[in-house]
């Protein structure tokens, strides 16, 4: 029987999705094992393996495709332990790293120091040439600072270079040029040009996206390399597929080729879940983990791109899926600090030693541990039993929180939890309203082991009318690559405006773009009949600063003058749908066009044919258990129960608690869930 595998690594447990050729869909977990992934990428397969029965070697022998999202280039990029790359800019630029787009972070804040460059001055070479704006060679290139870069790039011992030349957009052939004296000076450095991995007009972006592209290059061909060498020796020979920015899946070569693609590419995975989960036009995404609270959401049953998201203190430079991360997970360490303040997080207790109750070391009041001492989670019952967690050393954990607050044990447990609660609250204002998404309008869908349990309060607090507990919600991220297709976007800068529109030329900007993207889906072995493309610009009123991009629908033979009137008009509704306010007679500019191509993957789909039978009799709970409510004034019992046992249609209402294998969810008073034929419940709030 073939298996279709997702393997999400997470800060502390690793979630595999295991589907057969039947549909029938299984997830497995195991601890993460920081510094050594593949480790954990091969021992959660032998978790799955001893789940259906299997030896693991027979089992990894029978897998066709394994889907794998992965953190490895954001925590380098987070903990700066990146390679040591060089950069060569135009003369009289060899700052722009430093001065980014201008303003600084806090304007007010006179005394905060300016950020360091991505990369240092010392490893940054300048080069005599420039290219104008119409792709004109004002100045030519000098082969001798070339060579002298590289040579002082040799005695530095970088490891790759990052090339960024003014207007390499409009003609690249500098660049291409250095690429080649540097290749044959240093042939064993990887070398990114700026044009080839970010193709927009804005320099800094541009230039910052080849820089980080470059210094995490050596990093994912190391780890992409030991995976697949791993994978071979446990016998695997099928495809693996690795999760991108843009919510899709790119083929080990590709990823490798452009590495900064990998930069945040688990969290991506939730959203689009959540496109297959729904048909609701506005949802809300938010994923908690072990050590971070991810948000997303989708605008017209779309996944919202972001055009720049920040590492630290440097943007990215490359669009991808808008998630939204915050130092709010089930391993957030609780402290209060010397004003008698409570905070949570963003400090993690990671995977080791992880929360107090694990009894591994960690002795640090956790998220999890005050889920314990509520009684919210079962120590007899965590991943199914599993693991067992210990009580006792959560409860002393949270002591020393309660000692310092001049509190009970179970009020300081619940004030962990609700401040938690109201971090994850603000991170999903800010991806909403913001976005022009009104939260009370819009449908949450639950992702992560942890956010069940803390839903129910935060849909109080937001006004939420509805939320989503998806029956893999303990490993959504996985279940999105599971599902997911092959994503692909390529970008083309060509000025043009509503006043004076070049259709001739978008036209022939769109075309090459498509056959890009046509190239790299033949390339993953893509048929055509599973190809489709997706359109879209990038655009603003005259004299604005920033882009906004709109999605349009070009006719089959190609845009005509005719649809500038469309495309106009898709600007404004969009205009308005985010910033509330649009202007009809000011001209549009177009700056950047894109095309993304989307490869489906077959099977993908499944799952929808495996569903639960319509029961008959109304749910039972399989027992109750106590737990603190605070409107009750203390420990009180509700009933539990299984989340396998209900059919197709069961309805429980709230207080109640869930117990499922690899989550628990706690439904409040005037909370009633409703199971659907997939087994997600769906919950709504009278």
């Amino acid at each position: 029987m073939p298996y279709h595998v997702c393997i999400d690594i997470g800060g502390t447990f690793t979630d595999c999705l295991v589907s057969d050729d039947q549909g029938t869909i299984a997830i497995f977990k195991s601890p993460t094992t920081p510094g050594e992934f593949e480790k954990g990428f091969i021992n959660v397969l032998g978790v799955a393996a001893e789940g259906l029965g299997l030896a693991q070697r027979d089992f990894i022998s029978q897998i066709d495709i394994i889907v794998h999202g992965s953190t490895v280039s954001t925590n380098a990029l987070v903990e700066g332990k990146t390679a040591r790359a060089g950069l060569i800019v135009n003369q009289g630029h060899a700052d722009i790293l430093t001065l980014r787009e201008g303003p600084r972070k806090g304007a007010f804040e006179w005394r905060l120091d300016y950020p360091g460059p991505y990369i240092p001055r010392k490893l940054t070479r300048t080069v005599r040439g420039r290219i104008d704006v119409r792709g004109q060679e004002i100045v030519p290139l000098s082969i001798d600072d070339v060579q002298s870069a590289a040579e002082h790039f040799r005695q530095q011992r970088i490891e790759s270079v990052a090339v960024g030349l003014l207007w390499s957009v409009v003609n690249p052939d500098h660049e291409l040029r250095i690429r080649d004296i540097l290749r044959a000076a240093l042939p064993d450095v990887p070398v990114t040009l700026s044009h080839e991995i970010n193709p927009i007009p804005r320099e800094y972006r541009r230039i910052i996206a080849a820089a980080i592209d470059a210094s995490i290059s050596p990093i994912i061909r190391t780890y992409v390399r030991s995976l697949q060498d791993a994978l071979a020796a446990a016998g695997f020979a099928g495809e693996l597929l690795l999760a991108n920015c843009l919510g899709g899946m790119m083929p080990p070569e590709e990823m490798m080729r452009r590495p900064i693609y990998s930069v945040m590419s688990g969290p991506t995975l939730a959203p689009i879940a959540a496109l297959a989960l729904t048909t609701e036009r506005d949802v809300i995404v938010g994923d908690m983990g072990g050590t971070s609270f991810d948000v997303s959401a989708l605008r017209d049953h779309q996944v919202i791109i972001a055009p720049d998201s920040k590492i630290n203190n440097d943007s990215l430079g490359i669009p991808k899926v808008d998630v939204r991360s915050i130092g709010a997970g089930g391993g957030s360490i609780a402290h209060v600090d010397s004003g008698g303040l409570l905070h949570v997080g963003p400090q993690s207790a990671g995977a080791r030693p992880g929360p107090a109750c694990y009894g591994l070391g960690g002795t640090n009041a956790t998220v999890t541990d005050a889920n314990v001492v509520l009684g919210i989670l079962d120590p007899d019952f965590f991943l199914g039993g599993r693991i067992k967690l210990n009580r006792s050393l959560a409860e002393q954990a949270i002591d020393r929180i309660a000692q310092h607050l001049g509190v009970r044990r179970e009020e300081a447990a619940h004030a962990i939890t609700t401040t938690s609660n109201h971090n994850m609250v603000a991170a999903i204002e800010e991806i909403t309203v913001r976005e022009g998404i009104n939260p009370r309008d819009s449908l949450f869908v639950c992702g992560g082991g942890g956010t069940s349990c803390h839903i129910a309060e935060m849909a109080d607090i937001l006004g939420l009318k509805r939320y989503l507990i998806p029956r893999f919600v303990a490993g959504l991220s996985a279940f999105g690559g599971l599902i997911s297709d092959l994503r692909w976007e390529e970008n083309g800068t060509l000025h043009t405006s509503s006043r004076q529109f070049d259709v001739k030329r978008v036209n022939e900007l769109l075309r090459r773009l498509r056959a890009n993207g046509n190239d790299f889906m033949k390339s993953a072995g893509v048929p055509e009949s599973l190809r489709r493309f997706e359109y879209a610009f990038f655009g603003r009123y005259e004299y604005q600063s920033w882009e906004i991009e709109v999605r349009f629908d070009p006719p089959h033979t190609g845009l005509a003058d005719s649809d500038l009137d469309k495309l106009v008009e898709a600007f404004h509704q969009m205009h308005d749908r985010i910033y509330s306010i649009r202007s009809d007679h000011d001209v549009v500019e177009f700056t950047t066009w894109k095309v993304r191509a989307i490869g489906s993957r077959a099977g993908s789909d499944l799952w929808r044919s495996h569903v639960l039978a319509a029961g008959g009799e109304p749910a039972q709970p399989k027992r109750s258990r106590p737990i603190y409510m605070r409107d009750n004034g203390g420990m009180r019992p509700v009933p539990v129960y299984d989340a396998h046992a209900l059919s197709c249609g069961a309805t429980i209402a709230g207080p109640c608690l869930i117990d499922a294998n690899t989550f628990t969810a706690l439904l409040t008073r005037d909370h009633v869930g409703t199971m659907d034929q997939y087994g997600n419940l769906l919950v709504e709030v009278h």
